[in-house]
């Protein structure tokens, strides 16, 4: 089989009505990034962090993985389909793939304040106020924010440096360091770009795009992969 690999961000889980940043209605018009997704915010006021991730939590119990989630799911029948992903909800999985690397954490997990690996499956409930890890640190979100080294960076090149086929879904290339991933893909690896806006890709890859959301998008993907099986 041919491994596949996909970088996924916040498009992917637009159609599951999982909230942005960036877009018209997005977070960044409630809330300032430096507000609730800093390690500066979370030590200058704790509280409005824990309380932004709750809500976040909450939402996502009642999201489901749309057709671009289950589209890639289903990939696995013919391809060795690595996801790498920048999103935080834990949709990839619940629709069915087997491989999915979190870049910036995950949200039904928390962690100790003082050690990066003390980490703790917490499902969909709230953290509490005051409430502690097992080391007696604070218990805060298991994410990744501005301000943090991304620990799974390493394995996530490791990963794209041996991509048959790559494909980035729903992400500008703009944040890094996920955006650097696609300067370790060989330089014969296709890359496929879904995204309703415009996506630049600067490397000397040869690049196919596909001006679709992630559901159409991806089905219009699986179409193209068929060459490759």
């Amino acid at each position: 089989m041919k491994k596949l690999v996909i970088l996924t961000g916040a498009g992917m889980s637009a159609e599951s009505g999982i909230k942005t940043f960036r877009d018209s209605g997005g977070l960044w018009e409630q809330y300032r990034v430096e507000d609730v997704a800093s390690i500066d915010a979370w030590h200058r006021n704790p509280d409005l962090v824990q309380r932004f991730y709750n809500e976040r939590r909450r939402q996502l119990a009642t999201a489901e993985p749309n057709e671009g989630h289950k589209g890639l799911a289903a990939l696995e029948k013919n391809f060795d389909v690595h996801i790498i992903t920048q999103n935080v909800d834990n949709l990839h999985e619940r629709a069915g793939s087997t491989k999915v690397l979190h870049l910036h954490g995950l949200l039904t997990q928390a962690r100790s304040s003082n050690n990066p690996y003390g980490i703790t499956d917490i499902g969909y409930r709230d953290i509490l106020p005051e409430e502690k890890a097992a080391d007696g640190s604070p218990l805060r979100p298991n994410i990744v924010w501005f301000g943090e080294a991304v620990p799974a960076m390493e394995e996530a090149a490791d990963i794209a440096s041996y991509a048959d086929i790559f494909a980035v879904i729903g992400t500008s290339l703009v944040v890094y360091p996920a955006a650097g991933l696609v300067h370790y893909v060989p330089e014969s690896t296709r890359i496929f770009i879904i995204d309703p806006k415009p996506v630049r890709v600067y490397s000397g890859h040869k690049v196919v795009y596909i001006n679709e959301g992630a559901g159409k998008g991806v089905a219009q993907l699986a179409g193209l992969l068929a060459e490759y099986v």
